[in-house]
């Protein structure tokens, strides 16, 4: 008896792995679309997590990593003991911060906003301007904001100043206390239309017949928004809101090395990602700068977990 309950509990499993082998057969077409995908995946992105044993040792160039003499947690202990620590961490925790604070629930108002708007010229007109950022590079838009911020002949200082704001012309980009203001302005600017394109799907596949409802039972606009609207995009809020706090570390790279190119704010711009590279990298601390990346790593991870299983009581986790 016990050896027939035993087959009776393995055969629903059986069948289940024959019926996705099956399912796996019928859709070869659709398999063999994603299989380069996940080649690419793993040579870029799994393979090279072999140099992650760079991070315990002391590796030169035109050495290998089994040649490579072991020092086991050195070059973690250097940066948590470097003068720079509490100046990288600072900024990168105060620079994640304000972008995930700002730049997270703008995309959100955007499309709740656009979702509200009725002539589609006015709001085709909109979203294309609000898109059309994301597709610069930071080189050209990085160049757009010094433009704009420029001493000489910058339109920011020549509208303050014609407005009797200041008395002279500032140079922005070299003051510290403008830096992390600029930072996330020109990254909401950047990101704001992009980041709506999901949050507008996902509000279109909100029942009409509920607003409708609504309307009648005489709730307001706002009230239909609280009420309706957000509660039923908040799945798709949830899964964003737990990918974006496991980048909290993430400040940025492109946007800092193009807008804090001067040293004189270094101190409010300097962050992990910068820091690898101007340390690690420009001074051939190839261990070093691992160690750094691997500390981030495993920070990422851990945070991604806590949102995730936070998330699950809620049902809108990831797994």
């Amino acid at each position: 008896m016990a050896q027939l309950s035993v087959e009776n509990r393995l055969e629903p499993a059986a069948d289940k792995n024959r019926s996705g082998f099956r399912r796996f057969i019928r859709q070869w077409d659709l398999q063999l679309m994603v299989i380069p995908a996940l080649i690419l995946i793993f040579i870029f992105s799994y393979i090279p997590m072999y140099g992650i044993l760079m991070a315990f040792q002391d590796y030169k160039i035109g050495r290998s990593f089994s040649s490579s003499p072991w020092v086991g947690l050195k070059h973690f202990t250097y940066f948590f003991n470097a003068p720079e620590f509490k100046t990288v961490m600072r900024n990168t925790i105060v620079i994640s911060f304000l972008k995930f604070f700002i730049g997270f629930p703008a995309p959100i108002v955007l499309a709740l906003m656009l979702n509200e708007v009725r002539k589609m010229a006015f709001k085709r007109v909109v979203q294309t301007i609000t898109y059309l950022p994301h597709f610069m590079s930071w080189v050209i838009l990085g160049g757009l904001v010094s433009a704009l911020l420029a001493v000489d002949n910058g339109s920011v200082n020549m509208l303050l100043e014609k407005l009797n704001l200041i008395d002279k012309p500032i140079n922005f980009l070299s003051l510290p206390q403008y830096f992390w203001g600029i930072l996330v302005t020109t990254n909401v600017w950047k990101e704001i239309g992009f980041g709506s394109i999901v949050y507008l799907a996902a509000i279109a596949g909100v029942d009409p017949n509920t607003y409708e409802a609504a309307s009648i039972d005489g709730a307001s606009r706002f009230k239909q928004i609280y009420l309706i609207t957000l509660p039923s995009i908040m799945p798709v809020i949830s899964i964003f809101m737990i990918l974006a706090i496991g980048n909290l570390l993430s400040a940025g790279f492109e946007d800092i090395l193009i807008l804090a190119s001067n040293p004189a704010i270094r101190d409010v711009s300097d962050v992990l990602d910068t820091y690898v590279v101007r340390v690690g990298i420009d001074n051939y601390r190839y261990s070093y700068a691992t160690a750094v990346g691997v500390f981030k790593a495993v920070v990422s991870v851990g945070l991604l977990s806590l949102a995730n299983f936070i998330a699950r009581r809620s049902g809108n986790s990831l797994w």
